[in-house]
């Protein structure tokens, strides 16, 4: 495990490095979408186990590439370059100089680390050690992955159109998959990385605290990402407070009366 880890926190590195020389924290979110997929490759081709199963490599692997090729171009779309930085990364950054450090290095950089570190638990699981098989079980976890990460890259084409007309400036998406939930990209975020947890569960003898890996990483998209991002919408859109209460949070609900 020690040149698996040490691999993606060199990465990690690299950017805070980077980030710091620029003073711009947004140069680490490459991390989180770059790092997972070199990583399961790396994994599935030279595991522990001795055994490369290309059946269930192809099963994760496609969902994790896909998954990889959409964040990416989707940063690089929504990049505007140096001269900006992700309002949640400035927001947070306030205070003191040792607490804007402190945020920055543990909260911005550290901690994601941590968690997309340990939400690709469940891939090594999968391809790293010999857990039986491939069953039905993992081509209906691989299957529904895939479908979470669709439910992203459509969620985001149907927001980037409706950002695309000038009219629509200062209001709110209603239509779509957003009719049914306030962040529906976020919904199909947070069900990729359950996929990954389903694919591990579909083997045998998988470790029962492996709930852990999914479970972080909805806590962390439902009570913190999600929050800033509607507190933004309410300072900048004067129809989201109603929005609010009719729409459901995450989960595709129909809109209360």
């Amino acid at each position: 495990m020690g040149r698996r880890i040490f691999c993606p926190f060199r990465f990690n590195l690299h950017c805070l490095y980077w980030s710091f020389i620029y003073k711009n924290s947004s140069l680490y979110d490459p991390f989180w979408s770059f790092a997972p997929a070199p990583i399961a490759v790396y994994v599935a081709l030279w595991p522990e186990s001795g055994v490369v199963d290309y059946e269930k490599i192809l099963l994760v692997l496609i969902p994790v590439i896909f998954w990889s090729f959409r964040l990416n171009l989707n940063w690089i779309r929504k990049w505007p370059g140096l001269i900006e930085e992700d309002f949640r990364y400035v927001n947070l950054k306030k205070g003191s100089r040792l607490w804007v450090n402190f945020v920055d290095f543990f909260g911005i950089h550290l901690f994601p680390t941590f968690q997309v570190n340990l939400s690709l638990l469940p891939i090594y699981y999968i391809l790293s050690k010999d857990i039986g098989d491939v069953t039905w079980l993992l081509y209906c976890a691989s299957i529904f992955t895939v479908l979470a990460v669709t439910l992203e890259t459509l969620a985001d084409k149907q927001m980037r159109a409706f950002a695309s007309d000038s009219s629509n400036h200062g209001t709110t998406m209603r239509s779509g998959f957003w009719k049914f939930s306030r962040h529906p990209n976020y919904l199909g975020e947070i069900s990729f990385w359950l996929g990954l947890f389903l694919m591990a569960v579909a083997g045998d003898n998988y470790p029962v605290w492996l709930f852990i890996c999914p479970l972080s990483m909805y806590l962390m998209f439902a009570l913190v990402t999600c929050k800033m991002m509607d507190d933004r919408s309410l300072e900048r859109r004067s129809d989201y407070a109603e929005y609010m209460q009719k729409t459901s949070q995450l989960f595709l609900w129909p809109p209360a009366k």
